[in-house]
């Protein structure tokens, strides 16, 4: 597991940083790492760790005073860790560590899905009551800024050029095209079902707010930095629509004389 193999790395770089410092070894001619050096270290072990913490999703209300003993602990253990009693002198056995981490993060998902979907839901009912803000029989709400060229209105398999920005209810942004320069090519059935309808608002040329509640975003899952049951805020301006063309058959091919 690759998490595990980083974590192992972090911990022999502090068994390793705990043996420099002793004074119990004779006086040599090599000098060992400065304090600043040391510092430089233990802030770059400091920033291994919080990768880990922060790319697992562990949260931000961990106990970090036990982070420390359980550091401390592997530091000033004893025995060979081939041995078969290493593990029995923690308080909680490494060997427990993917179940643990699987159940703790699973928890956290859970409750962390629960409090969005009601803070999705208030949004929505509030948002509903805007000037402009329309809903269609999916769940999804819209406001039209500008309608396009309703001649020309993606569909199922059809290429749109669009520029957009995506944000969560709470502001933060969490996709844009805006440092590109130019408007993102995609396919209209590769992207969430509420963005996906929500192209068919408009025609080419034309923008629309779209507020996506979670069951047509990223649902229960979440994505990449989107947690479970987020809704979904994009403002979307689609600069052109190519409209899918069906291959021509194949022609059979001539049987030989």
């Amino acid at each position: 597991m690759k998490t595990i193999k980083l974590l192992a790395a972090s911990l022999a770089a502090l068994v390793l940083l705990a043996s420099c410092g002793g004074n119990k070894d004779p006086k040599v001619d090599v000098q060992l790492p400065s304090s600043a050096k040391v510092d430089s270290v233990s802030y770059l072990i400091g920033i291994n760790f919080g990768y880990f913490i922060k790319a697992n999703g562990f949260g931000k209300d961990l106990n970090y005073g036990q982070i420390k003993k359980g550091m401390m602990d592997f530091i000033n253990s004893e025995l060979d860790m081939r041995d078969e009693n290493f593990n029995k002198q923690f308080r909680v056995s490494p060997d427990e560590m993917n179940r643990l981490f699987d159940e703790y993060i699973s928890t956290l998902r859970e409750y962390n899905g629960a409090v969005n979907q009601v803070k999705g839901e208030a949004f929505l009912a509030e948002k509903f009551n805007e000037s402009g803000v329309e809903k269609s029989e999916s769940g999804l709400l819209y406001k039209i800024i500008e309608k396009g060229d309703t001649s020309l209105v993606a569909a199922s398999k059809d290429t749109v050029w669009v520029n957009y920005t995506g944000t969560l209810i709470d502001g933060k942004e969490f996709d844009s095209n805006k440092n590109a320069g130019e408007p993102v090519q995609m396919m209209v059935d590769n992207v969430v079902p509420g963005f996906k309808e929500g192209l068919g608002l408009v025609g080419q040329g034309g923008k629309v707010e779209l507020y996506i509640p979670a069951e047509l975003g990223y649902g229960e899952r979440g994505n990449r930095g989107i947690e479970p049951n987020s809704v979904l805020i994009f403002e979307v301006e689609v600069t052109k629509v190519g409209k899918y063309v069906e291959p021509a058959p194949e022609k059979p091919a001539k049987k030989k004389k």
